[in-house]
């Protein structure tokens, strides 16, 4: 699960760096994963900044992200995907994967962030593919947080995304986390 910890390090890292926003606000999107296999919709007022690229040096090389932020609600989603290169397949619902990527990810998180702390854990099945939901608590850009992480596969690609809001906000964060997994 090194992709998945290389991947969250890179999205802990365009966390802690900040971002400066565009200031004009794209219409409704919608976000498609996974060769369109998972989609979701956020309104207008999260406004898309394309994450740097990884680095070959550091087994990121291969992953692309986007931001997306609404500085109202202070809310962040970060939805970024890794090829997988060690000729692995992975199936659209594999527990296995699945398990694995949960527990290397918190692993990994617990590590990273000192009061990193797993508050549940979800499966997922969205038109037979599997995610993992996995919600926390943790310090991050100076404040203590929320966050819904979702995690799958499917060929050889790697999906991560996370949504994070404010602590103090924990009906907004349920409000996003729904708009993710059309209230599942």
């Amino acid at each position: 699960m090194a992709t998945f910890t290389k991947t969250a390090v890179l999205l802990a890292l365009a966390l802690s760096a900040g971002s400066v926003f565009a200031a004009a606000k794209p219409a409704d999107q919608t976000i498609s994963t996974l060769g369109g296999k998972f989609s979701f919709d956020l309104p207008k007022a999260y406004v898309a900044d394309t994450l740097p690229a990884g680095k070959a040096a550091d087994g990121t090389g291969d992953t692309q992200g986007t931001m997306y932020a609404n500085q109202t609600t202070k809310s962040v989603v970060i939805v970024a995907e890794t090829v997988r290169n060690d000729g692995v397949t992975i199936k659209d619902n594999d527990p296995q994967f699945l398990d694995g990527a949960v527990a290397g990810f918190v692993k990994d998180q617990s590590a990273a962030l000192p009061d990193f702390k797993k508050q549940n854990e979800k499966k997922l099945t969205f038109k037979g593919l599997g995610l993992r939901q996995v919600d926390s608590t943790a310090t991050q850009g100076g404040g203590k947080t929320l966050n819904s992480t979702f995690l799958g596969g499917s060929g050889n690609h790697l999906l991560v995304i996370q949504a994070i809001s404010r602590a103090d906000d924990v009906k907004g964060h349920a409000q996003l986390v729904k708009l993710i997994t059309g209230g599942k």
